[in-house]
């Protein structure tokens, strides 16, 4: 048993050190590019719609995280008030809603 650690031991000490380098310069590389390709565009997304939602206003179309097609008629602090029929009204969260697509494309078509 002893002879076994002392070998251990003999071994780990005749192992390059370059390769503890070539192991941290590869863990620095991967990092960098889950960084680059998955985290920096994600948080981009995130900015550019918080900013969208900051500037719904009353009147614009939306449409929930639950697939529900809408109308702003009112804007709260944290919550919009969204008409979804006649005299059918529902108050939803800010981060669950988006921009109609059709409305933005009728934006895009006045231009």
């Amino acid at each position: 048993m002893l002879n076994w650690i002392l070998l251990q031991d003999v071994a780990d000490a005749a192992q390059p050190q370059g390769s503890q380098w070539s192991f941290w310069i590869m863990m620095i590389l991967i990092f960098v590019v889950f960084y680059f390709f998955m985290i920096r565009p994600q948080t981009k997304k995130q900015k550019e719609l918080q900013k969208q939602r900051e500037s719904m206003k009353k009147g614009d179309k939306v449409v929930t995280a639950g697939g529900i097609f809408g109308e702003i008629k009112e804007v709260q602090e944290n919550a919009f008030i969204i008409t979804i029929a006649k005299d059918v009204t529902i108050k939803v969260s800010k981060e669950s809603v988006y921009a109609d697509a059709t409305d933005a494309q009728q934006a895009q078509e006045k231009k």
